[in-house]
């Protein structure tokens, strides 16, 4: 009984989520598909520190609010495996940051370079600008979980 009970709360805590960040990538879109593109969704990202099960939930969430993008999905997933790595290394919190910051304008510029022509570096630094206040927003909302 006890292990049905953590699942379904695993779950309910993952659909959660997965929800919000939809809703708030949705409530955000001015914001999130700009030039400078702050996803304050992908501060969400950071939940994994607390929440290691999120890593494949939060994917799905990036890839059903992108649209479909099979490459948000892999960039959520990989994102929050990191932030999952450093709290099983017990590493400080404000490391969490650094996937949130880096992996999104890393990976989403390889494929925007592409999709419209770009230089990668411009898009690199554009989305790094942006990423940075979600990425800080994250930390903040670990500490506030712990």
């Amino acid at each position: 009984m006890y292990n049905f009970l953590a699942n379904t709360k695993r779950m309910t805590v993952a659909a959660m989520v997965m929800a919000l960040y939809i809703v708030i990538l949705y409530v955000t879109q001015g914001i999130s598909f700009g030039p400078y593109q702050i996803r304050i969704a992908t501060s969400l990202y950071a939940l994994a520190f607390v929440y290691p099960f999120l890593v494949v939930p939060l994917g799905l969430a990036n890839f059903i609010a992108n649209f479909l993008l099979i490459g948000g999905c892999f960039v959520g997933m990989a994102t929050t495996w990191l932030i999952v790595q450093i709290r099983q290394r017990q590493y400080s919190p404000w490391l969490a940051a650094l996937p949130i910051w880096w992996v999104p304008a890393l990976c989403v510029s390889a494929w925007l370079s592409y999709l419209i022509d770009l230089p990668y570096a411009v898009l690199v630094s554009s989305l790094a600008v942006g990423q940075l206040p979600p990425a800080i927003c994250g930390v903040l909302l670990i500490q506030a979980l712990s």
